[in-house]
């Protein structure tokens, strides 16, 4: 069966050109022009994968809203922001609203395929990986369900996004060892460079910290990468 993949881009050539190229691909695809449509075409059943620009016509962030719409109603769907806008301001507030990757439209189109392949795998080995016996992952104040990809701290729940979870649990396995972004990045099974990683961080740190303004769990080795305090364990 051919995975489906949304496409919401408000130029109809840029949409007509991406389309054309991802059926090539093998993928269905399914394309809106705006927020509206592309959530009164999605009240079913979720695609496999989204990619959405984040001006959508009249709306400036409409992108970064369908981002949000979207995550609430799964936290496992693939969301790609693909767009032109290149500032730090707009990644970040588009990693921090959920999406697990973030590329502008000069990308190339085998690259962009290649993070497409690397998403949907992660999502595979999910599904593979759901249906054995839970794994449960313990480090001091945290859980981590590896099967469920559900964290708990202090037993209380935090969210996060596939990407965030794998980056997360990368760092819990071994306390106290650097991770460096490539490891970080393999380990999420995609492809994103530094400045995704780091707002990636960023955003797993700001989750935990809204539980608990304490929270170390997380260190930064200035040069190297992250770690997991060895202190949590």
């Amino acid at each position: 069966m051919k995975r489906h993949i949304v496409l919401i881009e408000d130029e109809p050539a840029i949409r007509e050109n991406y389309r054309d190229a991802l059926e090539r691909r093998g993928y269905q695809v399914s394309v809106y022009a705006d927020r509206p449509s592309a959530l009164a075409g999605l009240k079913g059943p979720l695609p496999d994968l989204a990619i959405i620009d984040v001006g959508l016509g009249d709306e400036i962030e409409g992108g970064f809203d369908l981002c949000q719409a979207l995550r609430q109603r799964s936290a496992l769907l693939p969301i790609i922001f693909l767009t032109a806008r290149d500032s730090d301001a707009d990644s970040v507030t588009g990693l921090r609203l959920g999406a697990d990757d973030y590329v502008t439209k000069d990308m190339s189109l085998d690259h962009l395929f290649a993070r497409i392949a690397a998403l949907l795998r992660r999502t595979d080995a999910w599904a593979q990986s759901s249906q054995q016996g839970d794994e449960v992952l313990r480090r001091g104040r945290l859980s981590l369900n590896v099967d469920r990809m559900t964290a708990e701290w202090n037993e209380r729940a935090v969210e996060f996004t596939v990407t965030e979870f794998w980056m997360l649990h990368s760092l819990v396995l071994h306390p106290g060892h650097v991770r460096n972004r490539t490891q970080l990045m393999d380990a999420a099974n995609t492809v994103l460079d530094d400045n995704t990683v780091t707002s990636h961080i960023k955003r797993i740190r700001r989750k935990f910290q809204q539980i608990d303004p304490d929270f170390d769990g997380v260190q930064t080795a200035y040069g190297f990468g992250y770690r997991w305090n060895a202190h949590e364990v």
